[in-house]
């Protein structure tokens, strides 16, 4: 006997599904404008706060445009949210405004790399995207021809529409595609767009901003790039509280008036702040609690509202990630998040989350590898921002190890991963009586 679907779970309203989308539309009295509490939305400049440095650093490097000179290569670094594309993005939007104004036939093609792979796919979405700007075809197909007939097709049509074009590589230490004499996909698309200006095949001004959250990557950018590219660095810092609160209260207008308890920025910024500072986790929160407010038919956001949304934030990120990866991930992930919560810092050495990773294989039956495999891996889940890594030293005759620093609550990183039933044989007390023998050692 089939089931009847009104049955189980949230009863069904007895009208329409239209009536339940009003319904649910009329109870909805706290966010006025959803968009403002979007995290990648482009804002009015009034509302970019906590940034004048770096909004004046780069407004002086790249205000040469509207002269109709080639702006300088920029390098803009620093954890993730804090302000770099934002930035970029209001100024270039500024500069194009300006140059219109001028005659001048200024261009701004940005790109984030972190899911584009080779450097071949690469050059063929720069041309999709500088065609889509200016409102023609592409002449290449995508697959099957050198990747030197792309860059053609490329400044070819930069050649005929722009005077100076700026391209922005967001999160440009994520292209590693295939590997040419060890040098990572990122080096060579920096090689080839810096000097671009120097070689015959292109008369237009061709400028390159960089944007990325790994401030070791111009480690592995290669000599030939090195010497081309040359960028001004505008590094962007973790926000403090203070600054997560000025950019909050420059979005409070998303809710209608007296919506918000006065609590609830303060602590929106304070849990933000507690994570490194990330814009983007702040504005999230906000409309997470907003949601959350709604849902129940609050009257206002209120501080249980901001908790309840801060631990289904971490929870639902850090789910995202893990449900994706390996069983070996996984385990060098618990293991060292166990470590983490035990030091009370969020941080664990990899000797130390090694030696829990083996107790953890021993329990389970699982297949041990070694630790050089272990560190791999956990240097791998970096990608993630889930940990950031940082090698250190334990004196001048003891050699050095891999710290890693958990952005999220290690406590969290446990619990989601308990979710997978694989780790039901770990019992906490005995993962704890493990772990504090392995750092008093």
């Amino acid at each position: 006997m089939p089931p009847n679907p009104g049955s189980e779970g949230t009863p069904k309203s007895t009208g329409s599904i239209k009536d339940l989308i009003l319904e649910q539309e009329e109870t909805a009295s706290l966010i006025k404008n959803r968009s403002l509490l979007e995290p990648n939305e482009i804002v009015d400049e009034e509302r970019i706060v906590g940034r004048d440095t770096q909004l004046t650093d780069i407004t002086q490097h790249l205000r040469v445009a509207i002269s109709n000179e080639r702006p300088p290569n920029l390098l803009l670094y620093g954890p993730s949210g804090t302000g770099k594309s934002l930035i970029i993005n209001a100024v270039c939007q500024n500069i194009v405004e300006l140059c219109e104004s001028r005659d001048i036939r200024f261009g701004v093609i940005q790109m984030n790399c972190q899911n584009v792979g080779t450097l071949g796919a690469t050059v063929y979405e720069l041309v999709r995207k500088v065609a889509n700007d200016i409102g023609t075809t592409v002449d290449v197909p995508e697959h099957g021809i050198p990747n030197k007939k792309k860059w053609r097709e490329l400044y070819r049509l930069i050649n005929e529409h722009y005077d100076t074009v700026v391209f922005i590589l967001d999160e440009l230490d994520m292209l590693v595609g295939r590997r040419d004499k060890d040098e990572p996909a990122f080096s060579r698309l920096l090689y080839q767009l810096s000097r671009a200006g120097s070689t015959d095949e292109i008369n237009a001004q061709v400028s390159v901003t960089a944007i990325t959250n790994d401030t070791k990557m111009m480690e592995s950018v290669g000599s030939r790039a090195l010497s081309s590219f040359t960028p001004e660095d505008v590094h962007f810092s973790d926000y403090d509280a203070n600054q997560l609160r000025e950019i909050l209260q420059a979005r409070e207008d998303a809710f209608h008036e007296d919506a918000l308890s006065d609590d609830v920025i303060p602590l929106a910024a304070a849990f933000a702040a507690q994570t490194n500072g990330d814009a983007r986790k702040a504005i999230d929160l906000m409309r997470t609690a907003g949601s959350i407010a709604e849902r129940t038919g609050a009257d206002k956001v209120r501080e249980e509202h901001v908790r309840e949304a801060q631990d289904k934030v971490e929870k639902n990120r850090v789910l995202e990630v893990t449900r994706g990866i390996s069983t070996q991930k996984k385990l060098c992930l618990f293991a060292t998040a166990a470590v983490a919560r035990e030091t009370g810092t969020g941080a664990a050495k990899s000797p130390t989350g090694y030696r829990v990773y083996q107790y953890l294989t021993g329990t389970l039956s699982s297949d041990q590898y070694h630790q050089e495999t272990y560190v791999n891996k956990m240097k791998e889940l970096t990608t993630y921002s889930l940990v950031e890594t940082e090698r250190k030293s334990q004196g001048p005759h003891s050699g050095s190890y891999l710290e890693f620093t958990f952005g999220e609550n290690p406590e969290t990183i446990i619990e989601t991963l308990r979710e997978d039933s694989r780790l039901d044989d770990v019992h906490d007390d005995e993962l704890r009586t493990i772990v504090n023998a392995q750092l008093r050692q």
